[in-house]
């Protein structure tokens, strides 16, 4: 009996020595994102974390670090393109200063209106996955996706429907020169507001109106400093995840088929897990502010600012230059094949 305690013993001290070791030997791998707990990119890299470190066996450790941790968008972009970040979110606003070309994304009514086109052009896009990805690459980073993160909406102090409404408002947007051009031809004022001087911004009105998905829009809490939601269907906002580039060559073909199918998973994950989440957060704005008004306009009205953005992409081609063109008469082609595929709405 001593004898088969003793055996019991060593077995349980060898394999609490190797737990131990796996653990200490695990490949650690940091994911930062832009938002704060509960949002959309963090759910995103929650269920990234899941996915890799039960696909590898706990042999990678995934830690995540949300929004203000790391420092702010940019920081955490240009951390991941030295090295010490191996993923994080960049979104197209922010990213326009480092990658200029990603701001095709940005630009109003491209993207299909159909959930499944839309869908197709971001997951495979050649513009994207092709073209674009040189961009990245030139700075650092492996373009390893792009979802989306549900309609942008703006809040108005006022009822919106046409340009002509937006003559004396005061529009906070992101520190892009294509969103300020953009805001300028709807023929508002933009103005580039850190968005933690936004709530702020809101309440005292130095500003009357900002735009984003509706789960930031609450989760922000600017529902409660403002008097409209104004549906036009012009944007899907976007992001992108990336990787360090020399991270992602020094990983195995094992390792990158991995990453590829946890990629392709997450695609229908984010998409169904963003629109479930902007839905709630509407029903949460209107609850906590019961005198939100909502105004969606009518294909007329959506048309009127559809017309005053036209001159943007051309503005966007001239502003960035270098393969731009290119890129956008890629995704234009996907967008056109992916409609012929799927259908336009």
């Amino acid at each position: 009996m001593k004898l088969a305690g003793n055996l019991k013993r060593l077995v349980l001290g060898a394999a609490m020595s190797l737990a131990a070791f796996s653990a200490a030997s695990a490949e650690s791998w940091k994911f930062a994102v832009e938002e704060g707990p509960g949002d959309v990119q963090t759910l995103y890299a929650q269920e990234f974390k899941r996915l890799v470190e039960a696909r590898t066996k706990g042999q990678v450790k995934v830690t995540i670090y949300t929004y203000g941790q790391l420092g702010n968008e940019n920081d955490i972009t240009e951390l991941t393109a030295g090295g010490a970040i191996q993923f994080s979110n960049a979104s197209p606003g922010h990213l326009g200063t480092f990658v200029p070309e990603v701001q095709v994304l940005s630009l109003p009514f491209l993207l299909p209106d159909s959930d499944k086109a839309k869908a197709d052009v971001l997951s495979n896009s050649q513009a994207l996955y092709g073209s674009l990805a040189k961009d990245f690459a030139g700075k650092g980073l492996k373009l390893f996706t792009v979802y989306p993160e549900g309609e942008m909406i703006w809040t108005t102090k006022k009822a919106i429907h046409k340009p002509e409404d937006l003559g004396d408002v005061k529009f906070r947007v992101m520190t892009s020169p294509i969103l300020i051009e953009q805001f300028k031809l709807y023929g508002a004022n933009p103005v580039a507001l850190p968005w933690g001087e936004v709530y702020g911004g809101l309440q005292m009105n130095v500003i009357q109106a900002q735009v984003n998905p509706a789960f930031f829009i609450e989760s922000a809490k600017f529902h409660e400093v403002t008097d409209h939601l104004i549906y036009v269907r012009d944007v899907e906002y976007t992001t992108t995840v990336v990787a360090n580039a020399d991270f992602w060559q020094g990983l195995s073909d094992e390792r990158k088929k991995m990453l590829g199918e946890v990629r392709n998973e997450l695609q229908t994950f984010i998409l169904a897990k963003e629109r479930e989440k902007n839905e709630a957060a509407v029903a949460k704005m209107k609850k906590d502010n019961p005198k939100l008004q909502t105004v969606r306009l009518t294909d007329a009205e959506r048309e009127l600012f559809r017309k005053r953005a036209e001159p943007l992409a051309g503005k966007l081609v001239d502003m960035v230059g270098g393969r731009t063109a290119e890129i956008l008469k890629q995704i234009k082609a996907d967008i056109a094949a992916a409609e012929a595929k799927y259908g336009a709405k």
